[in-house]
């Protein structure tokens, strides 16, 4: 019950962060959802959203050019990056949020495609998140291999 509700509340707070308003005021940068409650490793890294986002009509959504930039810097940070110790994990976090952060300020998509696209943006969030927190190195590589897939993924519904 509470993991929807952070669910509902985060969907809400990036919804309305997005180019809704003028790029003037946007100040909003997301580096963290707020955690009320832990959550289970396994509730970050599985892929459930996969289970409820949709194609446009078994095609994918189009993409405003500025998300898409984003993702393929995250995918480009993913594939460069070689961590072997947790602090290295860690390191990757920055990176990716300066991303993800790119992605939700720049976002100009509205509609169907908008809403698609934050079933896929929000697990990823989750799943930074939790990278960042993780205090294990092994616990850190099962995050890290959910990202990315999260990521990975991406080109099957966006283009």
């Amino acid at each position: 019950m509470k993991r929807t509700t952070l669910m509902l509340f985060a969907a809400a707070l990036f919804i309305a962060s997005c180019k809704d308003q003028p790029k003037e005021n946007s100040t909003t940068e997301t580096n963290k959802v707020e955690h009320t409650e832990q959550h289970s490793e396994s509730a970050v890294i599985d892929n459930n959203w996969m289970n409820n986002i949709e194609l446009n009509n078994g095609a994918r959504w189009e993409a405003n050019p500025e998300t898409n930039e984003g993702v393929a810097n995250m995918k480009s940070i993913l594939t460069q990056s070689n961590p072997k110790e947790l602090n290295e994990y860690h390191e990757i976090v920055n990176a990716l949020n300066k991303e993800k952060n790119y992605v939700i300020k720049e976002c100009s998509m509205k509609g169907p495609s908008h809403d698609n696209l934050h079933v896929w943006l929000l697990p990823l969030i989750e799943k930074i998140d939790a990278l960042e927190e993780a205090k294990t190195l092994d616990e850190a590589q099962r995050i890290y291999k959910s990202i990315e897939q999260n990521v990975n993924a991406y080109d099957e519904y966006f283009e």
